[in-house]
């Protein structure tokens, strides 16, 4: 291969499925050693470019050219033995088998050719796992005991087994707390010394900027630019490349005055052992409060248990006054209380279903008549529950695995507006969603807030905490440390607090 001829290109790529054109004629070269950097808003037509180049899709039309010949990707394993593998931001573990048995999962290493089971995978498992800095898991675990920043290790560990030149990774942050991102840029570093090229999907722009080289933004399925300098071009061009449209980073604007009233939840004492000491927080209508600390800091266990789906240890949880019966989810449900959950096409959206029925999953014994579902009335009701809330596309009949990341969220919304919840719990709102589509959710919830909804919100991301949140509970390893009007705080000093606070007095 000639120096000047990229590793991968893919050049006038189309596909299109049942009504919709997501790929028309892109282009995409990849240099060895590169981090080339794959930016879009959700529906941009990411994932389907790099199902294609994962041997999960076939184009329509189009030619890929791998080290400057003509290649024909019929499958994933074609993909992998030409040393192209993908992590996608989904990952695609088997949760009742060992790491090592997901790393070598359709390879598994043989000798004078018969397979080669236990000792000899547990090892080379191990091996890789301390090249990618995580020595400290056990190739002999089940992937399913492991939290989601280990599986997304084992992954990579199963990319790594192969002898691959190329390695997409789909958002490979989205998981990991910050000392991970260190980790995994360390990683990708180590693999572009080798020559390895690494295209990386991320809606953190300052993550393209730290790590990427060159990127190639998507729109409606085209490739609006190719090859831009990754750390010197203007973020504001980024961003109006993948919107067709100047996209300021703003948040609503919060009340003037703090919310008044009773409080509509509180939370006393309520604990759970090995996950979060005993925590104390009241929110009253109108309001919205922030819980900010790193992964592993209780925030998510926090939230679960509030709504019923884990059993607290010690405490209580009142709505309106009135106690929670605990480790329930209905009777948090029946009280007024609804969760957004941080994976929500695994724990909150029934992905083969439609938009209807995923709004109305929770609120069905209004549509019963007679022990049968009144179809109109149910997606009468869904049509104004995603209409308030602008959902689109505006026809609730289309299965919900076709919504973008941040419509799929809109949809969880809008199944409890429809609820009529009182509470809602948002556990990373913004996760895998692009930088437009966030503006939006962000005005939704400011929105519902202003309505007399309460509002209890968990994200890794410190600005989003400080920019939505009227007021801040900063955890670390479980306790809450500080608390304060986001108004007094800055990111720098949350960043301080999470790090290396003292809990407060």
């Amino acid at each position: 291969m000639a120096p000047e001829t990229p590793l991968l290109s893919m050049s006038g790529i189309t596909k299109s499925f049942p009504g919709v054109r997501a790929l028309d004629g892109v282009d995409l070269d990849v240099r060895a050693g590169e981090v080339h950097c794959l930016l879009g808003q959700n529906g941009a037509g990411k994932s389907t470019l790099i199902k294609v180049l994962a041997g999960a899709h076939q184009p329509d039309t189009g030619a890929i050219h791998w080290r400057g010949e003509p290649v024909t990707l019929r499958s994933p394993i074609a993909a992998m033995r030409l040393g192209i593998a993908t992590i996608y931001q989904e990952l695609d573990l088997v949760e009742h088998l060992s790491v090592a048995e997901n790393v070598h999962l359709g390879h598994e290493p043989t000798s004078a050719g018969f397979v080669v089971r236990g000792k000899a995978a547990r090892a080379s498992t191990a091996a890789l796992l301390r090249r990618l800095g995580h020595p400290e898991i056990d190739p002999g675990r089940l992937v399913g005991e492991l939290s989601a920043a280990q599986q997304q290790i084992v992954s990579m560990a199963r990319a790594l087994s192969h002898d691959v030149r190329l390695i997409v990774m789909d958002e490979p942050s989205a998981a990991l707390d910050p000392d991970e991102v260190d980790n995994l840029f360390r990683i990708v570093g180590d693999l572009t010394a080798d020559d390895v090229a690494v295209v990386y999907i991320s809606h953190r722009l300052e993550e393209i900027r730290r790590i990427g080289d060159r990127v190639t933004v998507l729109k409606d399925g085209r490739a609006v630019a190719g090859g831009l300098p990754a750390k010197s071009t203007p973020t504001r061009e980024v961003v109006a490349l993948m919107t067709g449209r100047n996209v300021e980073y703003v948040f609503p604007e919060r009340p003037s005055s703090d919310p008044t009233g009773e409080p509509v939840l509180q939370v006393r004492g309520l604990a759970r052992d090995g996950e979060f000491a005993p925590l104390d927080l009241e929110i009253r209508p109108g309001e919205i409060v922030g819980l900010a600390g790193l992964v592993g800091s209780g925030r998510s266990e926090v939230l679960e248990t509030i709504y019923g789906a884990r059993r607290p240890t010690t405490g209580q949880v009142l709505v309106d006054g009135r106690p929670l019966r605990p480790g329930s989810v209905r009777a948090a449900v029946r009280a007024g209380l609804g969760l957004a959950p941080e994976e929500r096409k695994a724990q909150a959206l029934l992905m083969l279903e439609s938009v209807t029925r995923n709004v109305s999953v929770s609120s069905l014994s209004r549509f019963s008549r007679g022990g049968w579902i009144d179809r109109r009335a149910e997606l009468g009701a869904a049509r104004a529950s995603t209409r308030e809330l602008s959902l689109r596309p505006d026809n609730p009949a289309v299965p919900v695995r076709t919504l973008s990341g941040g419509n799929q969220q809109k949809a969880v919304l809008a199944r409890w507006l429809l609820r009529g919840c009182r509470v809602l719990l948002l556990d990373e709102p913004t996760r895998g969603v692009d930088v437009g589509a966030r503006a939006e959710l962000y005005a939704v919830v400011r929105r519902l807030a202003d309505e007399g909804l309460a509002v209890l919100l968990v994200s890794s991301e410190v600005p989003e905490v400080l920019g939505l949140a009227d007021r801040v509970l900063v955890l670390r390893e479980g306790r809450v440390v500080h608390t304060a009007p986001a108004r007094e705080l800055d990111e720098h000093r949350v960043l301080d607090l999470v790090m290396e606070g003292s809990p407060a007095s």
